[in-house]
Formats: structure tokens, C-alpha cells, sequence
């Protein structure tokens, strides 16, 4: 795949806004560990390869592990996330399928449960944030940070 165009040069004062945006996000207070799964499973819904890289990556240095890393795709089968996690992912997965009938009153008491009305604009915040990187890297097909794979 190549780069269709290079967003940064091409319209450099949105993409200041952008990286403010993303910098409030980074320092907004949640659980670094929360808001890589969370990046992760957005990117993954959106099927942006640059951001499942970057972020699985980022996770691990964090100290994420592989399994739990593997298993962000199927978190629901999954023992291996905490209540407060679960509760994320699922409203990860609503609000970046908000087509799909929106985000359901249930929903949104128990994500409540396990996080603060401040803590959940800020989860919102931080979904929207890694959607619109999603969108930019999908739609101009970000070059992967990793090597191509060698052609059969």
C-alpha cells in the first residue's frame, strides 16, 4: 500500500489542533494501561494496522503483556481484563460503532459502575481522539511503522 498523501504537510495548522487535543488526552489522568486497550480495540474495529502496531507496541513498554495484548480482540471470552477494563472496552466498542443505534441507556449505568461522570467524558474523549487517528491513517494509508512483508 502506499500513502495516498503525507496529513501533517498538507494541512499543518488542523493538525496542531489535533496534536493539542492529543497531548490533553495523554494527560487527562486515566490509567495509561486503560487508554492503551482501549486505543487498541478502537484500531482494531477500524482495522487501522498503523495504530494496532503502534499501540500494542506502546502497551508493551508500558509493561502490557503479550496474552492480555492478543486477547484485547476478544475481551468478552476473556478472563483476563478487570471489571473497570471491561466496562471500557465495551463502551469503546459502542462509541466507535455509534451507528449501530447508538451507545443504550444500560450501558451507560454500568459503565458508570466503574467509572466517575468525569472519567467517562474523558474515556469519550480519548475513543473520539484514536477514531480520528484512525481516520486519518486509514483514509490516507499512514505508512506502517514496521517493515513491508517480503512479497511470495
Amino acid at each position: 500500500m502506499k500513502q495516498r498523501l503525507q496529513f501533517f504537510a498538507k494541512a499543518p495548522e488542523i493538525m496542531k489542533a489535533v496534536l493539542a487535543l492529543n497531548k490533553a488526552v495523554e494527560e487527562c489522568g486515566l490509567e495509561e494501561s486503560l487508554m492503551h486497550l482501549v486505543k487498541l480495540r478502537a484500531s482494531q474495529i477500524n482495522g487501522c494496522s498503523y495504530c494496532v502496531e503502534m499501540h500494542s507496541r506502546e502497551a508493551r513498554q508500558d509493561g502490557e503483556t503479550e496474552t492480555r495484548l492478543y486477547l484485547v480482540a476478544a475481551w468478552k471470552e476473556s478472563p483476563l481484563f478487570s471489571e473497570r477494563e471491561r466496562a471500557a472496552l465495551a463502551w469503546t466498542e459502542k462509541v466507535t460503532n455509534i451507528s449501530d443505534n447508538g451507545v443504550p441507556d444500560d450501558l451507560y449505568a454500568r459503565t458508570l459502575e466503574h467509572f466517575s461522570e468525569e472519567e467517562l467524558v474523558k474515556l469519550t474523549v480519548v475513543i473520539g481522539m484514536i477514531n480520528t487517528w484512525n481516520r486519518l491513517c486509514v483514509s490516507f494509508h499512514a505508512i506502517h511503522p514496521m517493515p513491508a512483508a517480503k512479497a511470495a
